[in-house]
C-alpha cells in the first residue's frame, strides 16, 4: 500500500517564514511568491518526486537556492523540511534532521552539496541512526 503524503500551502509556509524572522532576526516579506508556490507545487508530482524522500529534497533545494524570501531561506528550508516530515508521520527523526542538516543548509546555499549526495544524508536520516562512513566522507570531500 502506497503511503498518502500530506503536504501544506504557501500560507502556512509564508507564516512559519515570518514565525522564524521574528524570533531570530532578518527581513521581513518574500522576494518571488511564485517560486514558493511551485516548490509547493511541485512537490506533488509524483513523476518528477516519486518518494517522500525526493519530494522532501525538492522543498529544501527550492527554499534554499531559489530564494522566495527576502531573508531567512536557509532557516525556513530547515523549518519547512522538519514540518513536512511531521507532517507525515516521520516524527521520529526531526530533532536528527535538525541537527544534521543545521550546517547541511548553508553548504547547500554555497552550492558544496549537490542534489545527489542530499538525497543520501536526507535518505540516511529518515532510515538510519548514524551517517555512515562513506556518506560521513562523501559530505567531508563535498565541502572541504
Amino acid at each position: 500500500m502506497e503511503q498518502q503524503i500530506f503536504y501544506f500551502d504557501t500560507k502556512h509556509a509564508i507564516s512559519v517564514h515570518d514565525w522564524i524572522i521574528d524570533n531570530s532576526g532578518g527581513l521581513q516579506g518574500y522576494r518571488e511568491i511564485g517560486l514558493l508556490d511551485s516548490a509547493l507545487e511541485h512537490i506533488q508530482n509524483d513523476v518528477y518526486y516519486p518518494t517522500f524522500q525526493d519530494k522532501l529534497k525538492h522543498l529544501i533545494i527550492a527554499i534554499n537556492k531559489f530564494h522566495p524570501f527576502n531573508d531567512g531561506n536557509k532557516r525556513s528550508s530547515l523549518v519547512l523540511g522538519a514540518y513536512f516530515l511531521k507532517l507525515n508521520g516521520y516524527d521520529y527523526c526531526i530533532d536528527r534532521f535538525i541537527l544534521k542538516m543545521e550546517n547541511i543548509v548553508v553548504w547547500l546555499a554555497e552550492s558544496k552539496i549537490n542534489d545527489e549526495l542530499l538525497l543520501n544524508i536526507l535518505h540516511s536520516i529518515i532510515e538510519e541512526d548514524e551517517f555512515n562512513e562513506s556518506l560521513k566522507l562523501a559530505i567531508f570531500e563535498a565541502v572541504r
